[in-house]
């Protein structure tokens, strides 16, 4: 049976199959083995919404130009912990494995490393980048600004994007934890499968155009996603576009470029990737004997419903990783064909 009709693929052939996508789309062997690197984990996490699927969507803009298949990535040191990458219109996950690998050098010299990424475009999600991070030893907060979709609180424009940020703590010979969020109550996904299910919304997830909260689909796709935590998640949204957009050098607020409504035009989105190397800090024994303390006095929590036991963040994805690594990655047959096809003639190795 052919992997197309069991549509069960290992770690291997997946990344296989992703580099040569990204190499059919103009990216050099080396780079597309460092984007795949983030989708591919994304995938095994459980995360097909951001995983090898956003090859296509990627390719879109790389066809008309909207993001540079061989961007020459600029890496500055502008202080013994700080560097600051251009990434001069590269695909998201590559400009973000460069700030990644800066900022674990900054870290390993100095304690810490402060990574500001300009001139990218969506990276993927943060939790590829938290567990490399941990696997190496460090500590990390990450985050990157986005496409304008909630309003200030109080408002009734989109000012702010829904930026994903996170963080991950390594437990060594263990599982880290990893934390990875957007700040909306609800993603806009959720909301369009309510509006084509024709079923109402809860009232916290979104607004209608004027900013009152609605419970109507159509009417929140018109309006605004509402933040976590009300004011608060529209503090948190601030924080995270003042240091990924602001203080990088990349657009931000209403500056970044909507990749849907203006797609051959670069976004410039930021990122920002702050890690703590844990290794100066003690043994591996040490911090392994803290995390799995830490993590038993959480685990061992009552529970409120017994069939649904207290979870650290990122569990969930730790142990769809572990079933993919053991069963192998199953993926749906229409996109594994659009990325064979994409990949054709084209070899994953340099």
């Amino acid at each position: 049976m052919t992997d197309i009709e069991s549509k069960v693929l290992t770690e291997d052939a997946l990344r296989d199959i992703s580099v040569a996508a990204l190499r059919g789309l103009g990216l050099s062997a080396d780079d597309a083995r460092q984007a795949a690197r983030v989708l591919v984990l994304a995938e095994m996490f459980g995360l097909g919404t951001h995983g090898v699927g956003r090859i296509i969507s990627y390719g879109e803009r790389l066809r008309i130009d909207g993001i540079s298949a061989r961007p020459n990535i600029a890496v500055e040191t502008v202080a013994p912990a700080i560097v600051r990458v251009d990434g001069d219109n590269g695909v998201g996950p590559l400009v973000g494995m460069h700030a990644l690998r800066a900022a674990m050098k900054a870290a390993s010299e100095t304690g810490i490393g402060l990574a500001l990424a300009r001139g990218s475009n969506h990276f993927g999600p943060v939790s590829p980048y938290c567990y490399f991070a941990a696997q190496e030893g460090f500590a990390s907060l990450i985050g990157s600004n986005a496409t304008t979709t909630i309003a200030p609180w109080g408002g009734r424009e989109a000012r702010l994007g829904n930026s994903p940020c996170g963080f991950g703590f390594p437990t060594p010979g263990g599982d880290p934890i990893i934390l990875d969020m957007a700040v909306s109550v609800a993603a806009r996904a959720k909301i369009r499968n309510a509006a084509a299910a024709g079923q109402p919304i809860p009232d916290t997830w979104a607004t209608d155009k004027e900013g009152k909260p609605t419970t109507d689909a159509n009417a929140a796709l018109n309006g605004f996603l509402l933040p976590i935590g009300g004011h608060k998640g529209y503090g948190l949204a601030l924080v995270v576009d003042l240091l990924a957009g602001l203080l990088s050098g990349a657009a931000y607020l209403t500056h970044v470029k909507s990749w849907v409504d203006n797609p051959e035009q670069p976004q410039d989105l930021g990122h920002y990737f702050l890690l703590i190397d844990t290794k100066r800090l003690g043994s591996s024994n040490w911090l392994s004997s803290r995390m799995n303390d830490f993590a038993e006095i959480l685990h061992s929590t009552p529970p409120a419903d017994a069939a649904a036991p207290v979870l650290l963040p990122g569990e969930i994805e730790n142990r769809n990783l572990k079933r993919a690594r053991q069963d192998g990655i199953r993926l749906n047959p229409t996109l594994l064909s659009e990325l064979r096809t994409l990949g054709k003639g084209v070899s994953a190795a340099v």
